[in-house]
């Protein structure tokens, strides 16, 4: 995958803050010099080529997979868990304070705005740890032989960004990062009915309240629920054969006017199955042995096709 972006060409620099004051998020632009600007294009080509080093095709982020720590995965910008990062990418005319560092404890992240020789936009941002995390020490600096406290704010910037957004996708090297960020808990909490709806399209078959009333409460089955929207694979499940599974896995379903209904306590694991992630295995004879995979990538089969 290509970054839709020249690192080479670089005809403005910008840096800002994203702020919490308790009620609503809010993005500022800071003035910084020349060398700032350097140092924020260092770390977006750092990031470009970590995310390089780890994968050239990366696969599309998905909100019910466990990621590691740093694993470079993909989002449409035009997806709607893509939403805050896009309105932040595409925002023109963005205020600018001066003041705005004046509390520093409201920083939740700070990020880089760039503009190629072809116009092109470029958003690198990052999660605002570190960057907070000095203003919490006491630092010292060496004055005419002798350390001594330095009583101004310091701000240190990281060595690279959690995420980069061009024209066309989130790049994103720290996937928890752009879930705090992107505020993706609420995204997926507040996306329960419309992917409930786009849901029962393909399984007219479930009865989808209980569900619908568990996952607006709870976020691990709300990311199910985006998971399971999103695969080609849903609107070709089977009615016998899930009723099946779920009874070998023992996850309690009934039927009720030719619809399942699943019992609230087994609510996430029947969204597991759904999600391809709750299966069964018996290699010892008469002992089969229940999983929850953390991931859904296919294996291939003998004749190498996924």
């Amino acid at each position: 995958m290509n970054l839709n972006f020249d690192f080479q060409n670089v005809i403005t620099a910008e840096f800002g803050i994203g702020q919490d004051d308790g009620d609503d998020h809010t993005f500022v632009f800071v003035s910084v010099d020349g060398e700032v600007q350097g140092a924020l294009r260092d770390m977006s080509q750092t990031t470009w080529t970590a995310m390089q080093k780890q994968a050239t095709t990366p696969t599309k982020y998905e909100p019910s997979e466990k990621y590691a720590s740093c694993e470079y995965v993909y989002l449409p910008l035009t997806d709607h868990l893509a939403a805050r990062m896009h309105d932040l990418h595409t925002a023109n005319n963005l205020p600018t304070d001066g003041n705005a560092l004046g509390n520093p404890s409201e920083v939740f992240c700070y990020f880089a705005r760039f503009t190629d020789k072809h116009y092109r936009r470029l958003t690198a941002l990052r999660r605002a740890t570190q960057f907070k995390g000095v203003l919490k020490s006491r630092l010292i600096r060496l004055v005419s032989d002798a350390l001594k406290l330095v009583e101004d704010k310091i701000f240190k910037l990281d060595v690279d960004f959690d995420l980069l957004i061009d024209v066309h996708n989130l790049h994103i090297l720290r996937p928890s990062g752009f879930e705090f960020v992107g505020e993706l808990q609420q995204a997926v909490l507040a996306a329960v009915p419309k992917n409930i709806e786009a849901i029962k399209q393909d399984l007219k078959f479930v009865d989808f309240a209980t569900i619908a009333e568990y996952a607006g409460q709870h976020p691990r089955a709300a990311r199910c629920l985006a998971s399971i929207r999103v695969q080609e694979e849903t609107k070709q499940i089977d009615k016998g054969l899930l009723k099946k599974h779920c009874k070998r896995m023992g996850i309690e379903v009934k039927e009720s006017k030719s619809k399942l209904v699943v019992n609230g306590d087994d609510v996430m694991r029947f969204l597991e199955v759904l999600d391809r992630r709750q299966f069964e295995l018996e290699l010892v004879k008469g002992k089969p042995e229940r999983f929850k995979a953390g991931s859904r990538s296919r294996l291939r089969s003998s004749g190498g096709e996924a």
